[in-house]
């Protein structure tokens, strides 16, 4: 299946969704980001890059992923249809492959043989490590040492697959962090090195190619629910860190007025806790700022340094979130909620003692907003639910929050 390019009007020439997005980086990168605009576009155009890709999600991805109906989920809420977008099936355990291996072929393209990563909850390190063996390109991975703690099986695959990992002692020692330390790499390294974001946000044009090489989940979803439902979904509903596995749903659904899309952000201890990482629900925190590159919505102290966030979800312990969300919301396309860590590890034993489905903690934040809004729709409904991952991950830490 090859990938459609500019099947909407963002982001425009400069790279902006309306007031957001845009390229706010060091001018030693803009060479860099200049030349990779040119050969995204070069690869998109050439049908061996796409055929070479599809070929690779067919036979070591493990594409297309499956919908799974949620029949006793379903049964139990006693509302809409619950039908899950099984991301967590693909080759590493999420959705982060598919952007990976794009990525990675692109790097490969340029001539490019290192590649520089960050990662919070370790699933795009995997992932960024996996495609870098497969293509025999050298890999380093920053991570905050607090994700690291609470991620140790990732961290022990990303270095059987032969990464580097290097542990980030800055800041919250979390993804933000990460993103910052794999950013002055790429400074440094510039001629020789690719970093490969994980998602959609950062200088144009990464929110863009994140998107396209992520809009794989929806293209198919599109396809199956109707196959399965006999009709769209009435809403799809995806877990929002950066927003790349919830862009990749909706890409494919912009233009069909009837479907409502809805992000879930990490309600952490609650809105009015202060900890948490919803960037829309709390303005206390949340305004338009510029972090990593590009402008968005971001946490915010009174005095514009970057807030503290807080989550049970390592990958959506973040303080900004990609352009193009931003943009949904301010058009209003897009509806954006949070579930707070305790609701998602509600939604986690829900999901895995109805269906026998564990989901990552950031994919329960998704099933979370299904199971509360499940009652209140028609039997006929149909709520479909990207499961962006898998939760082997998040065993550890949802044992210890659990007492198990």
């Amino acid at each position: 299946m090859l990938i459609e390019t500019n099947t909407t009007n963002v982001p425009d020439a400069r790279g902006y969704y309306g007031d957001f997005g845009g390229r706010y980086v060091p001018e030693t990168l803009i060479p860099a980001l200049d030349e990779l605009i040119a050969a995204y576009n070069e690869a998109m155009a050439d049908a061996a890059f796409q055929n070479r890709l599809a070929h690779l999600h067919a036979t070591y991805t493990g594409r297309p992923t499956p919908i799974s109906y949620a029949a006793r989920l379903s049964e139990q809420l006693g509302g809409a249809q619950i039908y899950l977008k099984r991301e967590d099936l693909a080759h590493t355990g999420a959705h982060k492959i598919n952007n990976a291996l794009g990525q990675a072929l692109l790097a490969q393209r340029m001539g490019k043989q290192r590649i520089v990563a960050e990662t919070g909850a370790g699933q795009h390190g995997v992932a960024s490590a996996t495609a870098s063996a497969l293509l025999g390109l050298e890999c380093i991975v920053y991570m905050g040492s607090v994700d690291m703690a609470r991620q140790q099986p990732n961290v022990f695959r990303m270095k059987l697959l032969g990464a580097e990992v290097r542990p980030v002692e800055s800041g919250s020692k979390t993804l933000k962090d990460a993103i910052n330390e794999a950013i002055r790499d790429w400074v440094t390294n510039v001629r020789t090195t690719f970093y490969l974001l994980g998602s959609a946000l950062g200088p144009h044009p990464y929110p863009m190619m994140v998107r396209d090489f992520q809009s794989v989940i929806g293209t198919e979803a599109r396809r199956q629910i109707i196959a399965m439902a006999g009709k769209l979904p009435d809403a799809c509903i995806a877990c929002v860190g950066g927003g790349s596995n919830a862009i990749g749903m909706f890409h494919a659904f912009r233009n069909d007025a009837s479907v409502e899309l809805i992000g879930v952000e990490a309600g952490g201890c609650g809105i009015n806790s202060h900890q948490h990482a919803s960037r829309f629900a709390d303005p206390s925190v949340g305004r338009m700022g510029v972090l990593h590159g590009a402008r968005s919505f971001v946490m915010q102290t009174p005095d514009g340094q970057i807030a503290d966030t807080h989550s049970i979800s390592a990958g959506l312990d973040y303080a900004s979130v990609g352009p193009e969300h931003a943009y949904l919301r301010q058009t209003e396309r897009a509806f954006y909620t949070s579930a707070t860590d305790e609701e998602a590890l509600s939604a986690l034993q829900s999901l895995a003692q109805t269906e026998g489905i564990i989901p990552a903690l950031e994919s329960a934040h998704a099933v979370a907003e299904a199971i509360k809004r499940a009652p209140t729709m028609p039997k006929d409904a149909v709520l479909l639910v990207n499961l962006s991952g898998r939760g082997d991950k998040d065993l550890d830490t949802v044992m210890k929050a659990l007492k198990l």
